[in-house]
């Protein structure tokens, strides 16, 4: 495997003396800067090992050290300094040598390269993600969530890890408000390498927090949520024997409570909510409700249909729409699967998700008037498409 070896120095007599002792090869690449210089050529040193003459800079070595953890270093020193190897091993040094250990520079030299060689290993497979779609080009925001979610569930189930799995998103106003990537950018500064997350839709997000529990998922998000100027929400469960899609459902539903509400909650709140103010006649209910199919579940049952007319290879999709009622309709050639919104008379809006299948459970979604709303609507019937989808895959029929 090609090395790449940096040597940092602000004597140039040191550069000539290193390379004699480097068993190079036609493959490898050898850089040499000044402490000066290095820092404009920063992004030419990755996955590169890094040999830096400390004489007469060991502040600069410190700092440079410090700077770039993680990346593996070795510190040259004429001389044994007890004070300031330590020094150098705190701040990321992985070898200390000096000209009294001839014999041993090779030998010192192996584990800095094994490390370049799993660094350089990790960037393909990070790029092998990247082009198949699996993992976000500019930072470790995964894409491909149910794939993910199934593996890591898998894990959490076998061994009784404890995990809590958050929904993260805007609100409908707020989502326009949001910069690109500032969101997950912020998440993955305040979260454990051990913790993962992905995206699920433009601005939206899973995340998986290990060994931690709702309340303190809680304490953690307001911490990232503060320094966010614009608000955004989430909701929290705690990761069970449930299935993905189960799960993923129960937390899109404490994800829209905490956008509906304006709060964050978790699974031990109470559904259902008092009927706020004087309750309100059948009559003007069943006029507010055929506002909501008129100007909510309309032109997103519109939009879906738009969206997935030409991407659901053999699955016919239909809507429907009545007094009191919306349907959306799915047909494969072996099953289908209703979506369908309607109101029992008074205060009470449901949504019921039905298969012709024994082999799915149907839900029912119970919402004050107010909670139906155009985002968590989209929510739900991606929801209700994705497990349809993984039916007809079931059944061996194409889509």
């Amino acid at each position: 495997m090609q090395s790449r070896i940096v040597l940092v120095s602000d004597d140039s007599d040191f550069f000539e003396y290193i390379r004699q002792k480097l068993r190079l090869r036609r493959s490898d690449e050898l850089f040499l800067y000044s402490f000066d210089k290095l820092p404009s050529s920063l992004h030419l040193i990755k996955n590169s090992l890094l040999i830096i003459n400390s004489e007469e800079a060991q502040d600069k070595t410190l700092d440079l050290l410090r700077l770039l953890k993680g990346t593996p270093a070795v510190v040259f020193a004429y001389n044994e300094d007890p004070l300031f190897k330590l020094k150098a091993y705190k701040s990321g040094a992985m070898a200390y040598l000096t000209p009294y250990m001839e014999e041993e520079f090779e030998a010192r030299l192996i584990a800095p390269l094994s490390v370049v060689g799993l660094l350089e290993q990790n960037s393909r497979y990070r790029e092998l993600l990247v082009r198949n779609n699996l993992l976000m080009p500019n930072n470790e925001v995964f894409i491909d969530y149910e794939y993910i979610l199934d593996k890591e569930l898998e894990k959490i189930n076998s061994s009784g890890l404890k995990a809590v799995l958050v929904a993260i998103a805007p609100n409908d106003k707020t989502k326009f408000l949001v910069q690109q990537n500032k969101i997950e950018t912020l998440i993955l500064s305040s979260i454990r390498k051990t913790d993962l997350l992905m995206n699920f839709a433009p601005s939206k997000y899973f995340l998986i927090l290990y060994n931690t529990d709702i309340e303190a998922a809680k304490k953690m998000w307001e911490k990232i949520r503060t320094k966010l100027e614009e608000k955004i929400f989430a909701g929290f469960v705690k990761i069970t024997s449930e299935t993905r899609q189960q799960l993923i459902n129960k937390v899109l539903n404490r994800l829209h409570e905490a956008i509906n509400y304006n709060k964050d909650r978790n699974e031990n709140l109470a559904k259902d909510t008092a009927i706020d103010g004087i309750n309100k006649n059948f009559k003007i209910f069943r006029q507010e409700f055929k506002k909501k199919i008129d100007n909510i579940v309309v032109p997103v049952f519109y939009q879906v249909q738009q969206k997935y007319s030409e991407k659901l290879f053999g699955i016919i999709i239909e809507q429907s729409f009545g007094e009191g009622y919306g349907n959306l309709l799915l047909k494969g050639r072996r099953c289908e699967g209703d979506f369908s919104i309607t109101t029992p008379g008074f205060s009470k809006i449901n949504i019921d998700i039905t298969y012709k299948s024994d082999k799915i459970d149907s839900k029912r979604i119970t919402l004050e008037p107010e909670e139906l709303e155009a985002g968590l609507l989209e929510d739900l019937i991606e929801q209700f498409i994705i497990e349809f989808k993984e039916e007809v895959n079931n059944d061996s029929s194409q889509y």
